[in-house]
């Protein structure tokens, strides 16, 4: 029996771009999901004249390390393509052979051929991929499951809502409650999703964590001990939520502050984690200011460290809201903070069960941050306060 293709909210932003020229590139975290999508994607083009490539075999980069390229459009008729007509060819993981730029600039412009190509790195695919292609590809990013996205996984029919707009409803909370849990624990890696088992689930978010460090990581940088890039990632993931200070996470780990720094950059442009800057309109202050520490996905937070339930609560609604729009968060001297603003307008206070008190305290600070619209976010259903979004609405 045919596996069932799940639709992403992305896909049709996709499907739109295969009647572009460009290069069509999808990129994210490992295991988001990027190799069915571009399959299905594929498989949905009325031509027979398409190839799917996966460089993850050493033959299919062989392919490509031809110093004549139009020798390599040989080699591609020889696997049945025609130059006749239009040729589709879909490259999986292409940062790892990081030579094909010059490869796919020489085929885009002599050749009738629309590229469908994955990577899981922005820091290759916008820099050293993106030279030589320049104006040649649009960069599509795919992330882990939101919670709408994982209701679909699931079977379970919903409907997007302005959740900024909506007060918690206690039918909607009973119904779908228990799978927003399982999604604050888990997370939304499309794999681990479709699992039922706690125990399955937490050996395939090890299994993505290991093959992160010892694939990804180490195909761009040269390490000789993973354990401590692996530390440095569990370091990073109790300290989710909160400011960053390098100086004291070098001092834990044993690694310099320069070396930390520099891997932090790699972990967010590998779409490992997520910093968000503070709330201000001075760009001094913005500079100086730490940012505050999010990771891609809850389950990778549940493997990695032990942090409260409010901590995995906001880490998920990071998450669910960084489609919604810009990030920011505010603090004052005295430590008070706002979790996030959203696109400069709206401040969102997270909190497992929010009360009035809650409510006035965020709208204070709001008025200190020149913010006019406030909402709080919750976890749990309180039949006393009812003025809050829950957070399973973020859809």
């Amino acid at each position: 029996m045919a596996n069932i293709f799940f639709q992403r909210k992305i896909y049709g932003q996709l499907k739109k771009h295969l009647e572009n020229k460009q290069i069509t590139v999808l990129t994210g975290l490992r295991r988001v999901g990027k190799t069915t999508i571009v399959k299905h994607l594929l498989s949905e083009i009325k031509s027979d004249n398409k190839i799917y490539i996966d460089l993850q075999q050493i033959n299919n980069r062989e392919l490509f390390s031809e110093k004549n390229f139009d020798n390599i459009i040989l080699k591609l008729k020889q696997l049945g393509l025609s130059i006749e007509k239009k040729m589709y060819i879909a490259i999986d993981e292409i940062q790892l052979y990081p030579e094909i730029s010059g490869v796919l600039k020489y085929l885009y412009d002599t050749y009738d051929i629309k590229f469908i190509a994955t990577g899981s790195s922005s820091y290759y695919l916008k820099n050293l991929f993106g030279e030589s292609l320049s104006g040649r590809k649009r960069i599509f990013e795919l992330f882990p499951l939101d919670f709408g996205e994982y209701l679909t996984f699931k079977n379970v029919s919903w409907s997007d809502v302005d959740f900024l707009n909506k007060k918690i409803d206690s039918h909607e909370f009973n119904r779908l409650n228990v799978m927003y849990a399982d999604f604050i624990k888990y997370g939304g890696f499309p794999e681990v999703v479709m699992m039922n088992s706690g125990e399955d689930k937490k050996y395939m978010l090890n299994d993505i964590i290991s093959s992160y460090v010892n694939i990804d990581i180490k195909s761009l940088v040269d390490f000789r001990e993973s354990s401590d890039v692996y530390n440095l990632i569990k370091m990073l993931a109790s300290r989710v939520g909160t400011r960053l200070d390098y100086s004291k996470v070098s001092r834990l780990t044993g690694i310099s502050r320069t070396t930390v720094i520099n891997y932090v950059a790699l972990f967010e442009k590998t779409y490992l984690i997520s910093l968000v800057p503070v709330h201000t309109n001075s760009l001094d202050r913005e500079i100086v200011k730490a940012k505050k520490i999010y990771f891609a996905d809850n389950g990778l937070v549940e493997i990695l460290t032990d942090v409260s339930g409010g901590v995995k609560f906001e880490n998920a609604i990071f998450n669910q809201l960084r489609h919604k729009g810009n990030l920011r968060y505010y603090a004052l001297k005295t430590g008070q903070e706002i979790d996030f603003i959203l696109d400069s307008k709206i401040a969102l206070e997270v909190k497992e069960n929010p009360t009035v008190t809650d409510l006035d305290t965020l709208d204070n600070l709001a008025k200190l941050a020149s913010i006019k619209q406030t909402r709080l976010v919750g976890k749990f259903y309180s039949p006393n306060f009812l003025d809050y979004i829950w957070g399973g609405d973020i859809r």
